[in-house]
C-alpha cells in the first residue's frame, strides 16, 4: 500500500489520517486517499489492509477522530497495542522539507482476549500496560512526511539516484529509528504510506540576519537506539561496541544559496563499565574486567571510522578519583588505535564553573586537525565545494553538560569559518560580533542540550548558562542545583521504570506467554535484567 509520489519522484507519507472506532475493530484511513487504510481487530489486534475498499464497514463508527501517524504496534500477552500520533507541532524544515515534533501519542488497546487470561497473566499485562503509558510520554520524537530525516546532509548527497523514491522507512538509517521494533507488522502488510520512522533527539532552528544576508541555522541531533536507555541504567558499551547516549549532531547553515553542514558525535566512554544506583549522590564508577575489552573499543571506533573518517576523541572527564581511573583505562585502549587521536582535557579543572573561554586551550590542541576535517559545503548550483573528512567525538561521564558546552564551542569556530567562506562575513568578523544572531546561536545549542538531557537524564542540562550566555548566572546556579537533585531522585526511584519501558519498546525484552518475569520476585524495577548486561 504505497504512499504518494511527489512530482520530484520522492516518496511521501499520508499526512492526515482518520481513526474510526467500531465495536469490533479500529479503522485507519488516509484523508487524502480514503481508499487507502487498514483495520485492526479489537479482539486480538489482527491487521487487515482495506485493499482499496473505502467502505470498510456497513456499521457506523462509534467515534471518529483525526490522527497524524501510526508509530507501530507491539504484541503483549493479551493482544496487540497500536501506537498512534494524536498531535504534532511543525518545528521547521530540514533541507526544505517540513519537520514535526510529536506532542502526544496514545496506544489503541486490542486486547479483549485479556478477560480469558489467567490471574498472573492479567497482573503481568497490567504492568506491561503501565510501561506503555510511560512510552506515550517519550520526549524528543521527530518525523517528516516528505523525507527521511535520519540521514545527515553529507550522507544523503552520496545516495544513488532513485533512493528518495523508496518508502521512507527503507531510506532511513536503522540506528536512528526510535520505533524500528514497532514497525514489523506494518512492513509485513506493505503499509508503506503509513510507516513513519520516528527519530529521537532534538531539532532547533532559527533565522539569522547576518548583516544583509538572511540565513537559516539548524541544530539537528539524532539519538542512536542500539544502546538506548537512561542515565544510570545505560553506561559505556556493549560487546558489539555500541555505546549509551550516542548522538550525531548536525549544524546546518543555509545562506545565499549555499548549504553547509558540520557533524559532531558524542557517546559514553566505549569501555565495559557501570555505575550501579545505590542511593548515594554519586555512585561509584566501575570498569568491568573482561577479556573482550580491547575488541569492544576497536569495534566502536572501526564503526565510527567507516561512517565518518578519522576521529578526534576528546575526553572531558576528571583526571582524579573514579573518573580518573575510567579516563586512564580509556586512554590506554585508545592510544594505539589507527585513525583515532585521543585528547584528554579535564574540563572541570581547566574551565571550572564559569571559565568557558578556557576551551580555547582545547582548541589549540586540536585546531589543525579539526580545521583539516572541514565541513560539507555546497554552492547554489549544487556543486560540492568541500566535504567533511573526519569527526570530533566528545565525551564526559554523562555526555550531556560538559560535552554540550564543548560541542557548541567547536560549532561556533566552524560556523565562523563557513560564513567567511561563503562571503557573508569578512575574514576579520565572527558570529559573536553580531549580538542578536549570536544569542540565537547560543540559544539553539542550549535548547538542544536541554532536550538531549531530558531524554537521557530526565532533567535539563547543567551548565546551560555557559552555552546560553557564556557565563554562569545566579539563576543558572539555582537551576543546576534543582536539576542535580532531580537527577538523584529520578536515578534512584523512577529511571528503572523508564528503562524497562525502553527495553520493552526497543525489543530488548520480548513478552512471552510461557513464563512470567514477575513470578520469582514481586513487581520490581528491571526485574527481568533484560538480555545480558552488556
Amino acid at each position: 500500500m504505497d504512499g504518494e509520489s511527489c512530482s520530484s519522484g520522492k516518496f511521501k507519507l499520508y499526512e492526515q489520517l482518520e481513526l474510526q472506532e467500531f465495536q469490533d475493530k479500529f479503522v485507519i484511513k488516509s484523508v487524502e486517499a480514503p481508499d487507502q487504510g487498514f483495520s485492526i481487530d479489537r479482539r486480538d489486534g489482527t491487521i487487515e489492509p482495506l485493499n482499496g475498499d473505502s467502505s470498510s464497514s456497513s456499521a457506523r463508527p462509534t467515534k471518529t477522530s483525526t490522527i497524524y501517524g501510526v508509530a507501530g504496534t507491539i504484541r503483549l500477552l493479551a493482544g496487540n497495542y497500536v501506537l498512534v500520533i494524536t498531535s504534532r507541532t511543525e518545528v521547521g524544515a530540514f533541507l526544505g522539507f517540513p519537520v514535526y515534533r510529536v506532542t502526544s501519542m496514545k496506544f489503541l488497546s486490542c486486547n479483549e482476549v485479556l478477560k480469558n487470561s489467567t490471574l498472573q497473566e492479567k497482573k503481568d499485562e497490567a504492568y506491561f500496560m503501565a510501561l506503555l503509558k510511560t512510552v506515550q510520554s517519550t520526549p524528543g520524537l521527530y518525523f517528516s512526511y516528505q523525507t527521511d530525516i535520519t540521514l545527515n546532509f553529507q550522507r544523503r548527497r552520496k545516495l544513488m539516484e532513485g533512493w528518495m523514491a523508496k518508502p521512507i522507512w527503507k531510506q532511513a538509517d536503522p540506528r536512528f529509528v526510535w520505533n524500528r521494533n514497532l514497525l514489523d507488522e506494518l512492513i509485513e502488510y506493505k503499509l508503506d504510506g503509513f510507516i513513519i520512522p520516528l527519530l529521537q533527539g532534538s531539532f532547533q532552528a532559527a533565522q539569522l540576519k547576518l548583516k544583509d544576508s538572511p540565513a537559516t541555522l539548524t541544530i539537528f541531533s539524532r539519538r542512536c537506539t542500539r544502546r538506548l536507555g537512561t542515565r544510570m541504567w545505560r553506561r559505556g558499551a556493549n560487546l558489539e561496541g555500541d555505546v549509551a547516549n550516542f548522538i550525531e549532531t548536525e549544524q546546518l547553515v543555509e545562506c545565499e544559496g549555499f548549504r553547509s553542514s558540520l557533524l559532531q558525535i558524542r557517546g559514553s566512554i566505549p569501555l565495559l563499565w557501570e555505575q550501579i544506583v545505590d542511593l548515594s549522590y554519586k555512585p561509584q564508577l566501575k570498569v568491568i574486567d573482561h577479556e573482550q575489552m580491547s575488541n569492544v573499543v576497536e569495534r566502536h571506533f572501526f564503526d565510527l571510522f567507516q561512517r565518518y573518517g578519522e576521529i578526534i576523541a576528546v575526553d572531558l572527564t576528571d583526571k582524579h578519583g573514579d573518573e580518573g581511573q575510567l579516563s586512564m583505562a580509556f586512554s590506554a585502549e585508545a592510544q594505539n588505535l589507527p585513525n583515532v587521536r585521543y585528547v584528554s582535557f579535564d574540563f572541570h579543572h581547566v574551565c571550572g564553573n564559569s571559565n568557558f573561554e578556557n576551551l580555547k586551550l582545547l582548541y589549540e590542541q586540536i585546531s589543525e586537525q579539526f580545521e583539516k576535517q572541514g565541513y560539507l559545503l555546497i554552492d547554489g548550483k549544487g556543486s560540492v565545494l568541500e566535504e567533511q573528512k573526519g569527526i570530533v567525538r566528545s565525551n564526559c561521564i554523562d555526555c550531556l553538560d560538559r560535552t554540550n558546552v564543548t560541542q557548541s564551542y567547536l560549532a561556533q569556530k566552524s560556523l565562523d569559518e563557513q560564513l567567511q567562506r561563503i562571503g557573508v562575513l569578512d575574514s576579520s568578523e565572527c558570529i559573536s560580533m553580531f549580538a542578536e544572531d549570536y544569542q540565537k546561536f547560543r540559544a539553539l545549542w542550549a535548547e538542544q542540550g536541554d532536550e538531549i538531557s531530558l531524554e537521557y537524564a530526565g532533567t535539563y542540562a547543567l551548565k546551560g548558562d555557559l552555552v546560553r550566555y557564556g557565563k554562569q548566572t545566579f539563576g543558572g546556579i539555582l537551576k543546576d542545583g534543582m536539576s542535580a537533585l532531580s537527577r538523584y531522585y529520578l536515578n534512584n526511584f523512577h529511571d528503572g521504570i523508564r528503562q524497562d519501558a525502553m527495553d520493552l519498546i526497543s525489543g530488548r525484552y520480548t513478552v512471552r506467554r510461557d513464563s512470567s518475569p514477575f513470578q520469582t520476585e514481586s513487581f520490581s524495577v528491571s526485574i527481568w535484567n533484560l538480555s545480558e548486561k552488556f
